[in-house]
């Protein structure tokens, strides 16, 4: 039986909460064929927006198909134009005979080829029948497109982790290729496929998409705002009345600001909760709770700070003490880091790392306010505000 707070799976329906401005917006850029990127930290509703985003598009009587991937263990450009059109292609069927001719068809003239033997053993099916080039990854790219006009319908492609191609041999080869697919796409094949960049490393996709301004005009972000407060205590508060349980609203709004309205940490944290008491949910039952979810996170959060240096330490402490203007003298001095230079790739290293991001101001933002609590209180032992 599902939970009330659902927090292992992305949600739709009446779980969902808030972002009603993005859904919209989501359904029109691929009602109206373009391409969307969304880059949010990880566990922030990516997923969730997208899958309902399909459902409100289906209800309103759209005809599509979905083609969903993930570029998560994707190390190579082969393995990605494989992954790419192999999960066209399983669209298109539902045994061998059916891939085999889909490849057949709609791939000749390219390295993809349909394998019995590999189908039978690793349930691949599409393989490469030699050394994939740029011309295999374009036809893959091209894929969904083909499909898409043969059935008469639009395929919307979910590539998940979409920062991961910069992993591979030549990401930005890989980039390239796209954008010169989407800059000459034939009139006929307009329309009939669109591509949706998901992503939880914030930073290395906005050097995608930002920095190197990859698919310039031709890709539209989505940026995902915070859930409403009101709505995310009315949720929680209705959750915990449906198992019998009361919870005080001023102590609710503590929870929310500490996770700053994260709704994926406060369905984790309600569902703690509500395992942990049966009737009015005092503070003590939240302090419980916080150090149940922190049990969870924190050798995640030791694994992050022992991969940091001592020069990264000190920036990282000294953006949690309020500072801003990190190449001053005086702050440098402070916190020994030794030179505006060095501060500089410090900066940079943090953004990497994915811990911080800098806003259109060059304001520090931790990513993860769980672990903002964490190094505050247990690693610097601060006062957490």
């Amino acid at each position: 039986m599902d939970s009330i707070f659902q927090y292992n799976k992305p949600v739709t329906g009446k779980q969902f909460l808030g972002r009603k401005t993005e859904l919209r917006a989501f359904a029109n850029l691929l009602g109206q064929g373009e391409n969307v990127a969304i880059y949010e930290p990880p566990k922030t509703g990516r997923r969730s927006l997208v899958q309902q985003g399909f459902f409100f598009m289906k209800g309103s009587g759209q005809r599509f198909e979905t083609v969903q991937l993930t570029l998560l263990d994707v190390r190579t450009l082969s393995d990605f134009a494989l992954r790419l059109a192999g999960s066209v292609v399983r669209t298109l069927g539902s045994g061998p005979a059916d891939y085999a001719r889909a490849v057949q068809e709609l791939l000749a003239g390219t390295h993809f080829v349909f394998d019995r033997e590999r189908y039978d053993n690793l349930d691949e099916v599409v393989s490469a029948g030699g050394a994939l080039d740029d011309g295999d990854l374009r036809a893959a790219y091209l894929l969904p497109y083909r499909v898409g006009r043969q059935h008469g319908d639009r395929r919307y492609v979910v590539i998940d982790e979409f920062q991961n191609v910069m992993l591979t041999e030549d990401g930005d080869r890989a980039c390239q290729i796209l954008e010169d697919v989407f800059k000459t796409l034939p009139e006929d094949l307009s329309g009939c496929a669109s591509y949706v960049f998901l992503g939880s490393q914030v930073n290395a996709m906005h050097d995608i998409f930002g920095v190197k301004r990859y698919f310039w005009r031709r890709v539209e972000r989505v940026r995902l705002a915070p859930i409403d407060t009101k709505e995310i205590l009315e949720y929680v508060v209705r959750g915990f009345l449906a198992t019998g349980k009361v919870i005080d609203r001023d102590l609710l709004l503590g929870v929310c600001r500490l996770f700053r309205d994260n709704i994926w940490y406060i369905n984790h944290f309600s569902a703690i909760c509500d395992s942990l008491t049966r009737g009015y949910i005092m503070e003590p039952t939240l302090n419980d709770a916080l150090s149940c979810l922190i049990a969870v996170h924190e050798g995640r959060f030791v694994a992050t700070m022992n991969d940091l240096t001592t020069f990264q330490v000190s920036l990282l402490r000294a953006i949690l003490e309020g500072h801003k203007r990190f190449s001053s003298a005086e702050v440098i001095k402070h916190y020994g880091l030794n030179s505006s230079a060095n501060v500089r790739r410090l900066k940079d290293a943090l953004c990497k790392k994915e811990i911080v991001t800098f806003d259109e101001d060059d304001n520090p933002v931790l990513l993860d306010p769980l672990f903002e609590y964490w190094v505050r209180k247990y690693y610097f032992n601060m006062n957490f505000e």
